[in-house]
């Protein structure tokens, strides 16, 4: 049994699952601590990302 790791954005540290906090505060669960500490910056580039290709489908619109 491999033991998870969450970030807390509460607190902005990260948390095992012996001393997690309740879930409405976590992001997780991460393989790593090292992936924990990322998790804030990865949902930022992935919102940046998604944020960007909905304004080109929106530039682009459908053809109809």
């Amino acid at each position: 049994f491999s033991m998870a790791f969450w970030f807390n954005v509460n607190t902005g540290k990260v948390e095992d699952d012996d001393n997690k906090s309740p879930l409405d505060r976590l992001m997780g669960p991460f393989d790593t601590h090292a992936a924990a500490e990322q998790a804030l910056s990865h949902a930022r580039e992935n919102t940046e990302r998604w944020d960007a290709e909905d304004k080109a489908w929106d530039d682009d619109g459908l053809e109809d």
